[in-house]
């Protein structure tokens, strides 16, 4: 991603979890709750301060359609992203 001529990696945590609640649409106590049940896991700056990155926006938009259409709470959120990451193929074996 280039903004202002920077490039930022995908992984780079960059975002205050103020501007996450307002791009993803989830309110704060519940991204403090995803966070607490390990569904995403922003970078701690100090104790209090949580930095997402890009890929955990994307992550937090499947949350939120998982959330919002399918009605799923956030513990079977936890179980069908375990899932999903035990069914992606893995690259070649040498």
């Amino acid at each position: 991603m280039t903004v202002f001529g920077l490039k930022i990696a995908p992984e780079e945590p960059v975002y205050v979890i103020g501007v996450v609640c307002k791009l993803v649409n989830i309110p704060i106590w519940t991204l403090r709750q995803l966070d607490k049940a390990g569904v995403v896991r922003p970078k701690r700056i100090g104790k209090k301060n949580r930095l997402y990155s890009l890929k955990d926006l994307e992550r937090l938009e499947y949350v939120h359609y998982l959330m919002v259409r399918k009605r799923v709470n956030i513990h079977g959120i936890k179980i069908l992203l375990a899932q999903t990451k035990t069914l992606r193929p893995k690259g070649p074996e040498i």
